[in-house]
């Protein structure tokens, strides 16, 4: 089964953390991804900071809205995300639970199952 992880941060937090820290857990991260290569299908992408992010929002009956930002005001974001195909939602938890990050202050990882449309005709 796919799964789809989130990688998300606090981006307040992520500042007061020491460089030499920061550097110590993304050494870490990089170990991380070699161990679960083979359930990692997409590799995906590490995300620029939210400060460069532009959000297309739909209007009732109107055109759509461009917003230079994130339209969601939610502490946490997304830093990146990946594609796991494992046997299942165990199994992406026990993968996440070793996600160095977690180490950090306000950082969180959300895994959702990918929707399959194989099956379907078009």
């Amino acid at each position: 089964m796919k799964y789809v992880v989130m990688f998300t941060s606090t981006p307040e937090l992520d500042e007061q953390v020491p460089p030499e820290r920061a550097e110590e857990v993304y050494q870490q991260v990089y170990a991380w991804f070699e161990r679960y290569d083979a359930a990692i299908v997409d590799g995906g992408a590490e995300l620029q900071p939210v400060t460069t992010a532009t959000t297309v929002r739909g209007r009732d009956g109107g055109e759509p809205v461009v917003v230079d930002a994130p339209f969601s005001e939610a502490k946490e974001v997304v830093g990146g995300f990946s594609v796991l195909d494992v046997p299942d939602l165990d199994t992406a938890v026990a993968m996440v639970r070793e996600w160095p990050m977690l180490a950090l202050p306000g950082t969180s990882v959300e895994i959702r199952p990918v929707v399959d449309h194989s099956g379907q005709q078009g």
